[in-house]
């Protein structure tokens, strides 16, 4: 009999995709036979980036991944809980990233919410590689949004996207 498949979810807007991030989808390559990237979208939230392009960026960017993790990688769209998209791709795991202690802090009180509402799925953290603790997807943007240069901080196809996300709002009739 073969053994079950581990799958994990990792959440995030990933608007847009950084360096960090792929660094947790690499880890969580090597932790899971399985991992699903779940794009959250948020009522209170207007993304830069479409939820089309999201997804997009990220299978391009799993792919390139080296070495080349055993992981199946799937990315798809949800809004509502974690652990209710969680159950929805058979996850037994949500995987999150940590780059700090405020990080921990947060991560710990949504990990005991969640271990309250679905104690089956489990939370596993993995630390942020040393060189990336300070990325943030809103940090990136605003340094987008800015004219800033975000090379050393998203893939180069991320900040193309984000380029153009931002023209198009720049350009957009208003109201």
């Amino acid at each position: 009999m073969p053994a079950p498949r581990r799958t994990a979810l990792y959440t995030g807007s990933f608007d847009p995709l950084t360096f960090g991030h792929l660094d947790v989808i690499r880890q969580g390559g090597e932790l899971f036979d399985r991992l699903v990237i779940g794009i959250g979208t948020h009522p209170g939230k207007a993304p830069l980036l479409t939820l089309d392009e999201r997804k997009a960026l990220i299978l391009g960017a799993v792919a390139a991944l080296r070495p080349a993790p055993s992981c199946a990688f799937e990315a798809v769209g949800f809004d509502g809980l974690a652990v209710d998209a969680a159950r929805e791709v058979g996850a037994g795991a949500i995987l999150r990233g940590l780059r700090d202690g405020a990080d921990f802090d947060y991560e710990a009180q949504m990990a005991g919410m969640n271990a309250a509402m679905a104690p089956e799925i489990r939370t596993v953290f993995v630390p942020a590689a040393v060189g990336l603790r300070h990325i943030s997807a809103s940090l990136v943007r605003q340094i987008a949004s800015l004219g800033g240069d975000i090379s050393e901080f998203a893939p180069a196809e991320s900040a193309a996207a984000l380029k153009l996300a931002l023209e198009r709002k720049r350009t957009a009739p208003k109201p």
